[in-house]
């Protein structure tokens, strides 16, 4: 199963795409996708709308998975955040994707076995569960492999019990 997992924002959406098969999980990609700050914020979300759909149509996955929001102070952040969120889910089911969220407790509990883990440790475990060399960065790259790790995880452990 080829997962694409989105860590969103309005300037910067992390993007992993992991490919698993029950036992072995194998990185494909990992970034950025950017939008420029000094552009209305029309424009900001229609960049993000296609630059989403280049993805897609480059990676072909099979599941998309998105971190859920979960903001408990700044309102004006949380907004833009929900916005963007909104075109990435927009953009994922016009593209006929099965997509799944993951709030950040849930990720962390599936990476690291601990749900307050530090950014640290979740990255440091993504390395090591990919197999990669060094750390993944940006920061937004790294979490968007644990979402993807995390639905990997997931999907395995609802297998298991629907084979039961």
């Amino acid at each position: 199963m080829l997962v694409l997992g989105l860590d969103p924002g309005l300037a910067t959406t992390g993007y992993g795409v992991i490919e698993g098969n029950g036992r072995e999980l194998r990185h494909i990609a990992h970034g950025t996708i950017r939008t420029a700050a000094k552009q209305p914020m029309a424009q900001r979300l229609i960049d993000l709308h296609q630059k989403l759909g280049e993805l897609i149509e480059q990676f072909r996955p099979d599941v998309a998975v998105v971190e859920d929001l979960f903001f408990a102070t700044n309102a004006r952040t949380a907004m833009s955040v929900g916005q963007a969120r909104g075109v990435l889910l927009l953009t994922l089911a016009q593209a006929g994707l099965p997509v799944f969220e993951y709030t950040p407790l849930q990720i962390k509990q599936a990476v690291t076995g601990y749900g307050q883990a530090d950014k640290n440790q979740v990255q440091q475990m993504v390395r090591m569960l990919l197999h990669l060399e060094e750390l993944p960065r940006p920061d937004d790259a790294a979490d968007a492999l644990a979402v993807s790790i995390c639905h990997q995880h997931s999907a395995k452990m609802q297998s298991l019990i629907d084979s039961q």
